[in-house]
């Protein structure tokens, strides 16, 4: 029972991580956001991982453009477009796509791992899609056809779609260093690849009003979570695990109502559900779609 409390947490962080992100956009810059996150978790990685990284260094150098695609899709695409995407969208919406993560997975395995699909995957992807539609358009689908998709909504998608794409490179690619390594060398790239337009961006201060919302963003919600989510894998199972994912907009909706006073809505509660029920189809109902058929038996 306590194992469930791994991933459990890690998801709540990850949710309150949601939170934070609308709540900095009054504050701070996402570009100025984007960067001090990574740069404290690498900075606070640093005396634990550097010693053992730079002994793997033959290793980097073979490895070290696919640790830099890592780095580019879940520090740098996923990362910041969700706090620029924070400026027009509501946490609880970015709750609901990041719990769209393990359908997109899932998605993107039949291509990249050649995962043979589902009928929970097809069944899934209709379902999550018709919530989007139905929550992006408040309840009223026809307005999409008329103002079309939102930037922020789109950057969400995008985001998602990226972090999706890292998990599913990072199992087929199957580096052959330890995570944390692994994951501190793709923060270093990440840091790299966020600095120019860091130095490109007018006001970067840290401020008291923002530097609580940098601190739990670099340290809780980019280590200690990442942390307790592998914990969760290891004890539990990855299937297991991912199911935990499903709490994200779930959690996020009551902490932006209590903290942020955001309202919900009737198309919050009916979009976000399908959704999820989208999600958890995909995950499991595992039917394949067509069955091999076994060769006949030779006869003489």
């Amino acid at each position: 029972m306590k194992n469930l409390f791994f991933p459990l947490i890690a998801v709540l962080i990850w949710s309150i991580n949601a939170v934070v992100s609308k709540a900095s956009t009054t504050s701070i810059e996402p570009a100025a956001i984007a960067f001090y996150r990574w740069f404290i978790a690498f900075l606070a990685l640093t005396p634990f991982v550097l010693l053992p990284a730079l002994k793997q260094w033959k290793m980097l150098t073979q490895y070290w453009w696919k640790l830099l695609i890592l780095g580019s899709l879940g520090m740098v695409l996923n990362q910041s477009l969700v706090y620029y995407a924070a400026h027009t969208v509501s946490a609880t919406l970015i709750g609901i796509f990041t719990s769209l993560i393990p359908l997109l997975t899932v998605i993107l395995s039949i291509f990249v791992l050649r995962v043979a699909p589902t009928v929970g995957i097809i069944l899934g992807t209709v379902f999550s899609l018709s919530g989007l539609i139905w929550l992006i358009g408040k309840g009223e689908p026809a307005s999409l056809l008329q103002y079309g998709l939102g930037s922020g909504e789109m950057m969400m998608f995008i985001a998602s779609a990226a972090y999706a794409l890292y998990g599913v490179l990072t199992k087929r690619w199957a580096i052959p260093l330890p995570n944390w390594q692994s994951l501190y060398i793709q923060i270093g790239f990440g840091v790299l690849l966020l600095l120019p337009n860091f130095i490109m961006t007018e006001d970067v201060r840290l401020t008291s009003n923002n530097i609580s919302l940098v601190l739990f963003a670099g340290i809780p919600a980019s280590i200690i979570a990442p942390y307790l989510w592998i914990q969760g894998v290891i004890r539990l199972g990855a299937n297991m695990t991912s199911i935990f994912m499903n709490l994200v907009p779930v959690f996020t909706a009551i902490i932006a109502i209590a903290v942020l006073h955001e309202k919900m809505y009737s198309y919050h509660l009916i979009g976000g559900g399908i959704v999820l029920a989208g999600v958890i189809l995909a995950q499991q109902l595992r039917i394949p779609i067509s069955r091999q058929k076994k060769n006949p038996a030779k006869t003489d």
